[in-house]
């Protein structure tokens, strides 16, 4: 298994490390691929797209290092906006979904399953099944997250995911060194989700692949 996180946050946004410090660290604890995806709304995209894109050849011999940004927080009708923009930069686009544990707007987890330009759900706890069906149409990543709090959505998430034929994908929402995931933290979660380890291959080898390879 190859250790991939695609939800990660700096001191850009919420988070604690500069950004090179942050991909040096995932280097030297093994990561085969991770993705910087910082808060962003309308008001600072630019440039947290401008300051992400301008790493990324510094560590490419080292790390598959894809810049991103969570568009968090942002009415519904804004996502399809913002997505655009990064992912005209070729850029990871995650969206902050209807957690259970922070007042995100309603339809913001329709608008990002259906929306063309997004790569990732993020911890959607209040998934339905029906938004789980559109994932699927639409080729969208739901997460299962090692975060407390968010992560008590995540046996919803599977169970819907699991029925529609959802892709799968497990990230940490990482903020802080004390947050990093190791294959034992992402196959003790995805257990606890309910996922069946039959279904292993496809979250931790597959669906990461798949994912990466939008990027090359």
């Amino acid at each position: 298994m190859k250790l991939t996180d695609f939800h990660t946050h700096t001191f850009l946004s919420d988070g604690v490390l500069p950004p090179a410090e942050q991909i040096r660290r995932f280097i030297v604890n093994g990561f085969y691929a991770m993705a910087i995806t910082d808060h962003v709304d309308s008001s600072n995209i630019d440039f947290i797209l401008n300051s992400l894109i301008s790493l990324k050849e510094d560590f490419r011999d080292e790390i598959i290092f894809i810049p991103g940004v969570e568009i968090t927080h942002v009415p519904p009708y804004r996502i399809p906006i913002l997505a655009k923009k990064a992912k005209d930069r070729n850029c990871l686009v995650v969206i902050h979904g209807e957690t259970i544990v922070e007042p995100v707007a309603e339809g913001t987890n329709l608008t990002a399953v259906s929306c063309p330009d997004v790569d990732i759900l993020a911890h959607p706890g209040n998934l339905s099944f029906e938004e789980a069906e559109a994932a699927k149409e639409n080729d969208v990543y739901l997460e299962i997250t090692t975060r407390g709090g968010h992560d008590l959505g995540n046996g919803r998430v599977a169970r819907f995911a699991l029925e529609a034929g959802a892709k799968l994908i497990v990230n940490s929402d990482f903020h802080t060194p004390r947050d990093f995931l190791s294959v034992k933290k992402a196959k003790a979660t995805a257990r606890g989700a309910g996922i069946p380890e039959k279904y292993f291959e496809q979250l931790f080898e597959i669906h990461p692949t798949e994912l990466i390879s939008r990027f090359k």
